[in-house]
Order: structure tokens, then C-alpha cells, then sequence
């Protein structure tokens, strides 16, 4: 056994000086191993970092979340007259009362509203076209809520509609720069806040969709009492039920809440529904196709260019077995195995494209140069281990019948050769 991990050793050796020796033609051999992996982990790592954009994105509209609202997101019922939908009730906050009292299949249940374009001041600061979001107690297990400095809301704040506030990373540092803004007094609309918390930075997105940065958030009931109730001027509520992990699909919560807004409603059984029952499922699907297509055609394109690189090293190899044929017949007769003669050129393709792969995923590591914030560009550890992987695969397939020629020769033919 020994001698045979020996003798493997020294044909690893032997490849390796072959490749010191035809330095030139090593490194244009690998060329094509090189652009073949640069490709196919370069699309994967940009598709990787358009994923993780996309899906940061999106993560405002939360997880195993339904949206009580007015229109649907998907519009499938093309056939349902679209001036119905502007003759649908909004949601109410006593529809989200009834819901937080009468659901059993939700762990949460959130109602909140927005205004855009608002004017906050701290003493002779100013900011203008901040978001007031308004929610009730149970948003942050709704959605995600990032505290960095202070708390939420407590229960008694959000019932009694108390004037406090929690600001976004950018208002926060506007207003009030180094100064800790913890129990100061903040203007909005002309009343007075005081601030219980600060939310960590969310920065921008690739999507640019709405960031915690720039938001006021206080309690629903403290925007109720802000804004006039009328339909054009006043608030859209919409309301949030939060499911169970073991609510597959979130079946029960659909048809739960399905039921119970029903009966509030009074429709009866033939009557169509007057609202719809939203998921954020719908983008992660369409967003599963879009990268699916992308990685396909990912590896459609590279695919042709690892097959170029695999063949220029078969080509190479037999041009290496060629030259040296007499040095193999020399090698055999006096007594090298067969086994000894294949792993020196087997040796030397995987070598050549595992230089050639290595090379390859330096250049994706140099994409890492060209991330933003909203589009960040990291080369993952898989990718790596993939990388080398489809390399050392391109070695043995391209190197394998060389070595097989190399190995079966005649020792006498091959000294003759020369």
C-alpha cells in the first residue's frame, strides 16, 4: 500500500515538473478552464447578489404574513368588473379589533396606516418629507421592527394613544446629530412627541422600496387622533395577520379570517367577497422564477465555455503524451506500472485546471470591487467549493483519455518513436 501511495506521489511530481518545463503553454492551457469558471461563478455570484437584493427588498412586506386590503396584488379574476373594487369598504380599526379578539390561527394581528411628505422639527431642525407609519401593539411581531437605541411601544401607550415615537435612522441623525435622542421632544403636525426609540439603519435598497430611515412611527391610535376620518383625507388602514410556522401555506388563517370578516360584514353565503386576502408569497414566486431562468442561462452560456477550456486541455495532452512518448517507453521498461504513467498525465490536467479554476474565481473575487449598498456582491464559500469542483471535473474528463493512450503504450514503440 505504501508502495503504491509512493509511486502515486512521484507521478504527482512528475506532472508537476511537466508543467514547470512548458510554462508558456500551461498558462495558455488554463485560459480556457479560467474564462469558463469566471463565467459560470460570476453568473451565479451576481444572481446570488440580485437574490439577497430583491429579497431585502421585499422583507418590509414581512413573512407568513396576510394583508387585509381592498385590491388584490395578483388581479387573477380578470373577468371581475375593476370599478367593483373601488366600491369595496376599506378596512377599519374595529374590523382589526374583532379580528385580534376572534382569530385562533394567528400569533399577531397588526393594523397600520401611512402618511408621506410630513415636517418633523427638534427645537431649530426641521425635516421635511418624512413618513408618519402609525401602528398598533402587535406590529413588531407583524413585521420586523429593528430597535437600535430605547424600546417600542408598550401596551398601555398604544391603547391610550400616548404621544410617543420611535424615529428612523436618517430622522434621527438629522435632528438631533450626536446628541442622544432618547426622552427629547420632537414636533409633528404641530404636537409634541416624545422619543422612546431609535431604529437601526436599513440604507437603500436595490428596489427602492420604502425604508425605515425615514419614518416617524407612532402609535395608530395617536395618528387617529392627527388626521380627519373621511375617506379621501383621512387614514387607509390596512390590517396584518401574522400566521403560525405549522400553518403550511397559511390554510387555516386564509379561511379563518376569510369566515370572520365575512360575518362582520354581513354577506351572506352567495355574496362575493368585499375585500381580499393578500399574500407576500406571490412575489417570492415570481422572484423564484425570475432566478431560475437567470441561473439557467447562466449555466447555458457557461457550459460552452467550459467545453472550449476541456478541450484545449484534452488537446494539450496529447500533444504533451506526444512529445514525450520515448520518455514513457523509457519510464515502462524499467518498470513502471500502467497506473504510474495515467496519474502523470491525469495529474497534469486536474493540476491545469485547477490553476485554471483557482485563476477563474480570483477574477469573481474582484467583483466584489464593483458592490453597493444596495447591490452587494460577496463570493460565498459554496460557490468556492463549486468552482473547484467543476474544475477538477473538466480535468479528469479532459485528461482521462490521454492518460489512457499514455498508459497503454508498447515500451518498445514508444522508445523507437524518437
Amino acid at each position: 500500500m505504501w508502495l503504491t501511495i509512493r509511486l502515486i506521489y512521484e507521478s504527482f511530481l512528475f506532472a508537476l515538473g511537466a508543467l514547470r518545463e512548458n510554462l508558456l503553454r500551461t498558462i495558455l492551457s488554463l485560459l480556457g478552464v479560467t474564462i469558463g469558471i469566471f463565467a459560470i461563478i460570476g453568473v451565479l455570484t451576481i444572481v446570488d447578489a440580485l437574490e439577497k437584493g430583491i429579497r431585502q427588498s421585499l422583507a418590509f412586506i414581512g413573512d407568513k404574513v396576510i394583508y387585509v386590503d381592498v385590491f388584490p396584488w395578483n388581479f387573477t379574476e380578470r373577468d371581475y368588473p375593476w370599478w367593483k373594487y373601488f366600491q369595496r369598504p376599506n378596512p377599519t380599526y374595529d374590523e382589526f379589533k374583532f379580528l385580534e379578539r376572534n382569530l385562533t390561527q394567528a400569533s399577531a394581528v397588526a393594523v397600520f396606516a401611512v402618511r408621506t411628505g410630513n415636517t418633523v422639527k427638534f427645537r431649530n431642525n426641521s425635516l421635511t418629507g418624512v413618513n408618519i407609519l402609525g401602528v398598533s401593539q402587535q406590529y413588531n411581531q407583524a413585521s420586523k421592527v429593528d430597535i437600535e437605541k430605547g424600546r417600542y411601544f408598550n401596551p398601555q401607550e398604544n391603547e391610550s394613544g400616548r404621544n410617543v415615537v420611535i424615529l428612523g435612522h436618517t430622522v434621527a441623525k438629522e435632528l438631533f446629530g450626536e446628541l442622544d435622542p432618547i426622552g427629547q421632544p420632537v414636533v409633528l403636525k404641530g404636537i409634541r412627541f416624545n422619543v422612546i426609540g431609535v431604529m437601526k439603519r436599513q440604507g437603500s435598497t436595490l428596489l427602492n422600496t420604502p425604508s425605515t430611515d425615514n419614518v416617524c412611527m407612532i402609535p395608530y391610535t395617536a395618528m387617529t387622533k392627527m388626521f380627519s376620518t373621511g375617506r379621501r383625507r383621512g387614514l387607509r388602514p390596512q390590517i396584518m395577520l401574522k400566521g403560525y410556522e405549522e400553518d403550511t401555506g397559511l390554510i387555516l388563517l386564509e379561511n379563518e379570517a376569510r369566515g370572520l370578516l365575512r360575518a362582520y360584514r354581513g354577506l351572506k353565503p352567495k355574496e362575493e367577497d368585499n375585500f381580499a386576502l393578500n399574500r407576500p408569497e406571490a412575489f417570492a414566486v415570481l422572484l423564484d422564477s425570475i432566478i431560475a431562468v437567470m441561473t439557467s442561462a447562466g449555466w447555458f452560456i457557461s457550459i460552452f465555455s467550459m467545453l472550449v477550456g476541456g478541450f484545449g486541455i484534452a488537446n494539450i495532452m496529447f500533444v504533451s503524451v506526444k512529445e514525450r512518448t520515448n520518455l514513457i517507453g523509457i519510464q515502462k521498461s524499467l518498470g513502471a506500472k500502467n497506473f504510474f504513467i495515467l496519474f502523470q498525465f491525469l495529474y497534469e490536467a486536474i493540476l491545469l485546471c485547477l490553476i485554471g479554476g483557482v485563476a477563474g474565481l480570483a477574477l469573481v473575487s474582484m467583483l466584489t470591487f464593483f458592490s453597493t449598498e444596495s447591490f452587494e456582491i460577496s463570493l460565498r464559500v459554496n460557490r468556492v467549493i463549486l468552482g473547484l469542483v467543476l474544475a477538477s471535473v473538466i480535468g479528469i474528463l479532459s485528461g482521462i483519455a490521454p492518460a489512457i493512450v499514455a498508459a497503454r503504450m508498447d515500451p518498445v514503440e514508444a522508445i523507437r518513436s524518437k
